[in-house]
């Protein structure tokens, strides 16, 4: 039993409060038959919704198959935090990839941020769209670094915006005195993840795109695209799983290993609870190692992201987890009622730098966004489109990047990474 049916009914979005409060999705038809493209995408997150839009706008005759629905994974169901810059440390950048490269994915990366709120103003995707974002220290020698990195991102890296917080300062911001200091960055956001899924399915449509639904694909080659029921004659192939690829590409899946993450959606809270522990509604991740990531809906409900899972079965409890994360921040909350828990699956990479594959006759894969999907899988799938189409600038930047194959193969690499993940986990406690 892979990822794709562990946890979920196929073909039908998880219970979360997202698709509870997205309105009427769109039913899409499945394949049947033989179908012909000029290029067919595997997977209907921002991923491969960002290249099938890209593409059509360029005049490619262009398929995309997912095997559940548009958005139905990671790209729908995730805290809706939208990032600046990369997801790993610059200095590691910087250490394995050189002073050029770096700072070329550094650019990349922020123009990711740019590139969501540009598609949103563009195809007017209502998102529930909301700026600000804090950063919070679980240690005193995180607040050390935090601050560091808010005078290298504008002395290093010509981003001047980020603004450091005492401990009383991310304390008036945030209603607790659990943490140790951090920042702001105003070019951070949250959204609703699905609500952005789908706007950006219906832009693809809008340029041409076709979207097939519960249409699993069961084989690649080149030029082939294989579903139980039919299959797609491509030119050109692009693998946007991430973390649902189960077994479909071995040379894609050994660069990523996929991991859980639950969220929590309580009750609204009311307003004077609300303006204390989040006045600016900002969003909010911390650095424990197994963060805690969190935010207000504007209907002030309290999403809150935290704990982890390493084999494709969810906890039986997710809310227990989940809460036994909100309480060690607001423990007057511990009790608060919840609508909705759910979880679903990411994919890391080992140096948490995204993996840009070309896997040669036409095929290429892009994977590993390690929790940063909303902006750098959206920009991934127009740096793959890109390349498709013959511009391979920024692509080759990307490939670059190192991102090694897992140790341990299919059957030992999941129990490494649990045993790691616990030892790291247990020094958030230290």
């Amino acid at each position: 039993m892979g990822y794709l049916t562990a946890n979920d009914r196929p073909g039908e979005h998880a219970a979360s409060w997202y698709a509870a409060s997205v309105g009427e999705i769109p039913e899409r038809p499945a394949l049947a038959g033989a179908a012909k493209a000029d290029v067919c995408i595997v997977g209907g997150g921002y991923a491969g919704l960002s290249a099938a839009l890209h593409l059509a706008e360029r005049g490619y005759d262009t398929v995309l198959l997912d095997a559940n629905r548009m958005g139905w994974g990671a790209s729908g169901r995730n805290g809706g935090q939208l990032g600046v810059g990369p997801r790993a440390e610059m200095a590691d950048y910087v250490r394995l990839c050189g002073r050029e490269t770096a700072a070329r994915a550094w650019e990349i990366a922020v123009a990711a941020n740019r590139l969501v709120r540009e598609l949103i103003d563009r195809h007017a995707i209502d998102c529930d769209l909301m700026p600000g974002y804090v950063e919070a220290a679980w240690k005193p020698a995180h607040a050390r670094e935090l601050a560091e990195w808010a005078e290298a991102a504008a002395r290093d890296w010509g981003h001047a915006g980020i603004v450091a917080l005492s401990r009383e300062e991310v304390a008036a911001r945030l209603g607790t005195t659990r943490y140790h200091g951090g920042f702001h960055e105003p070019e951070g956001a949250h959204l609703h993840p699905l609500k952005l899924a789908l706007g950006l399915a219906r832009a693809a449509e809008g340029a041409g795109a076709r979207l097939l639904e519960r249409s699993r694909v069961t084989r690649i080659a080149p030029g082939r695209v294989e579903t139980a029921a039919g299959h797609v004659a491509a030119e050109h192939i692009l693998l946007a799983c991430n973390g649902y690829l189960d077994g479909l590409e071995g040379r894609v899946q050994a660069r990523s290993m996929p991991i859980n993450n639950f969220i929590l959606a309580t009750e609204p809270l009311d307003r004077a609870t609300a303006d204390r522990i989040n006045p600016g509604r900002v969003a909010v991740c911390d650095t424990k190692f197994v963060l805690n990531y969190y935010r207000l809906t504007p209907d002030l409900r309290l999403l809150w992201g935290g704990g982890e899972s390493y084999g494709r079965r969810f906890p039986r409890d997710i809310p227990r987890l989940v809460r036994r994360a909100m309480a060690e921040i607001y423990p007057e909350l511990a009790g608060i009622p919840h609508t909705h828990a759910w979880g679903g699956t990411l994919a890391i990479t080992g140096t948490r730098m995204p993996a840009f594959q070309d896997l040669g006759q036409g095929m290429r894969a892009i994977s590993g966004w390690s929790g940063s999907g909303i902006h750098m899988a959206t920009m991934g799938g127009l740096i793959a489109a890109e390349a498709i189409a013959g511009t391979a600038e920024r692509w080759d930047v990307m490939a670059r990047l190192p991102t090694p194959a897992f140790p341990g193969g299919d059957w030992f690499r999941a129990p490494l990474l649990a045993a790691a993940m616990t030892w790291y986990a247990l020094r958030d406690r230290l």
